[in-house]
Order: C-alpha cells, then sequence, then structure tokens
C-alpha cells in the first residue's frame, strides 16, 4: 500500500520522508523526522523547545503543544487541546476543543472538530471528524497486541502495537464513531454517526 494513494497532499518533503514507507513505518520515524525538518523552516515560524508554530496560526492560551511538532500557516488550535508524541498539522487545519493528538500527521484542510481523540495516524486532507470521533491505535482488552491491516482483502502485519489508521483524502467521519486499530479508509469514504469501523476480521 501507498500512502500517497489515501493521502494526495502528504508533504514527503518538508517531513524528509521516502513514499515506499508503510504508514506505521513513517509514524515511528516521525519525531525524528519533525526534529530534522524543524531546523529547515522559513523565518514565518517561531520555534520554541521543539515546537514550530507559524506566524499565521492561531493557537488558544490553553493548548498543550508538546515536542517535537510543527503547526502549519492558517491552522487554528482551540483551548484545552493536547498535541504529543510528535505532530505535524498541514497547512489550515482545525483542531477544536478538548481534542488529543497523538503521534499523528493531519494533511491540509482538515479538521478533528471537539472531544475527539487521534492517535499514531495518518489523515488525510479535507477530512472532517464530527465531535466525539476517536481514532484508537491500541488493543487495550487484547492479549495479542499486534496490529494487522488489511488491503483489498490482504493481510498485512504491521509488527507494531500502537498504529490508528491511514484515512483517506475528503472522508467523513461522524459523530462519536470509533475506528479500531489498523483502519483503513479509502478516499472519499464515509463513516455514519456513532459506527464502529473494526476492520480486524
Amino acid at each position: 500500500m501507498k500512502v500517497r494513494d489515501y493521502c494526495s497532499n502528504f508533504d514527503w518533503k518538508e517531513l524528509n520522508l521516502t513514499e515506499n514507507l508503510l504508514p506505521w513505518e513513517i509514524l515511528k520515524q516521525l519525531e525524528s523526522c519533525l526534529m530534522s525538518a524543524i531546523s529547515s523552516l522559513e523565518s514565518a515560524y517561531t520555534v520554541k523547545d521543539g515546537v514550530a508554530i507559524h506566524s499565521s496560526a492561531k493557537v488558544d492560551v490553553t493548548a498543550q503543544i508538546k515536542s517535537p511538532a510543527i503547526i502549519s500557516p492558517g491552522c487554528f488550535i482551540g483551548p484545552n487541546v493536547l498535541l504529543r508524541g510528535g505532530v505535524y498539522l498541514g497547512e489550515s487545519v482545525t483542531i477544536g476543543p478538548t481534542c488529543e493528538v497523538k503521534s499523528s500527521i493531519l494533511c491540509s484542510g482538515s479538521a478533528v472538530a471537539h472531544f475527539n481523540y487521534v492517535g499514531d495516524s495518518i489523515i488525510g486532507s479535507g477530512v472532517d471528524l464530527e465531535a466525539g470521533a476517536m481514532v484508537v491505535n491500541y488493543y487495550n482488552e487484547r492479549e495479542d497486541k499486534e496490529i494487522s491491516v488489511f488491503v483489498d482483502g490482504t493481510k498485512i502485519n504491521t509488527n507494531v502495537i500502537k498504529f490508528g489508521a491511514i484515512i483517506g483524502d475528503n472522508t467523513k467521519i461522524g459523530a462519536n464513531a470509533v475506528m479500531a486499530p489498523g483502519t483503513i479508509l479509502k478516499r472519499d469514504s464515509i463513516v455514519k454517526r456513532l459506527e464502529l469501523v473494526d476492520q480486524s476480521e
């Protein structure tokens, strides 16, 4: 599977990544890639303690952004947001009140509305998560924690115990829906409100 097939605006160059990497391989390298990328950002970014915020981004004073992170032009980060574990936000991404994003990439124009969790995931452009939707990254309830994904009927072992989802461009996810670990959503997918997406079988 190729990330480009799901996320057309994924910025390989800025993150110093090669295109042959699988999503979970990208996320394993994300923290180090962000630290490298931060050192070469343009002067419009303010960099402090491993967090780079573009001058046109709006960040609420109550938001907590932990290193490393890149907040691109036009982003909005609302009250009581927590970004941690390595986070990249593309241009004009919205993270609404009381959301947590961990070790993830959100491509341009996507919105995580409010009261959401997104863990260890790659979110395409123009994706919209309504209130309370969760992208879960860990099988707390299973003895075998390793995550597998299914692509066109083929099972792929990730060899990781934390991976949420890759969500294709322009996907719409309804309020209080849950994406189980290892979810793969093609471009223009629709997930209904309260729906559980579990592709583990």
